[in-house]
């Protein structure tokens, strides 16, 4: 280590000493952030697979029917992308036809979570993989996908039930991923840079809806648990 000496006994590292440690802090840094990126994604070497629970939910209380491994992609989801965004959706059909609608590989989307107008959740796709459901790479890899059943031009199709199920199904998600609630991180699909979708619609209540996820997030006395593989 270089010393610069002063007119006093004392000394301090030199500007040289203190430039070089710190190219050489970079590079460690670099190396080690790339061997932890190694690390997180081992499991996608083919052959390998990283391990799961079948059947596993990441919301309790919401069912478990998997959507066609052709709607999604296995990642590692808060480890290799940051989630920070719940994308709000309507199916424009029913609950059923939803679900079928996920499990045909040839449909090429699915969400997270399908909310029915009875408050009932099934969950088709797991939080840590990526959802084909917002139209954007982007932000597919960033969000959780909640569709609604019903129709965006029938205001009765979003019920009571419905709104306080995914209000709290939402809430969950943000207390796991410190997500703020708020409108610039809960957002309709239709608010998705380059989707041609419409939904929620202008039906949607946002303000009750919001009201009804902060509720939800406060009244939970301890933080969800992080989901299990």
């Amino acid at each position: 280590m270089e010393e610069t000496k002063g007119s006093g006994s004392g000394s301090r590292i030199g500007r040289r000493a203190l430039i070089g440690g710190g190219v050489a802090a970079v590079v460690g840094a670099g190396a080690w952030a790339a061997h932890d990126r190694l690390s997180r994604l081992w499991w996608q070497v083919p052959g390998v697979e990283k391990p799961r629970v079948e059947g596993a939910v990441d919301f309790t209380g919401a069912s478990w029917v998997a959507a066609s491994s052709a709607n999604w992609r296995r990642a590692d989801r808060p480890a290799d992308f940051t989630v920070d965004m719940v994308i709000v959706h309507v199916t424009q059909g029913s609950f059923d036809s939803a679900v079928r609608v996920f499990q045909d590989p040839g449909h090429g989307a699915a969400a997270h979570y399908i909310v029915g107008q009875d408050g009932a959740i099934t969950q088709m796709i797991r939080e840590l993989d990526v959802a084909y459901h917002a139209g954007n790479r982007d932000y597919n890899e960033r969000s959780v996908g909640i569709e609604h059943a019903g129709f965006v031009d029938r205001p009765e199709d979003f019920t009571d039930a419905m709104y306080e199920a995914s209000a709290r199904l939402t809430a969950g998600i943000c207390t796991r991923y410190g997500i703020p609630v708020d409108r610039e991180h809960i957002l309709g699909h239709v608010e998705v840079p380059g989707t041609d979708h419409t939904d929620p619609g202008p039906h949607w209540d946002w303000d009750r809806y919001l009201g009804l996820v902060r509720n939800a997030a406060t009244a939970s006395v301890t933080p969800a648990p992080s989901p299990s593989p």
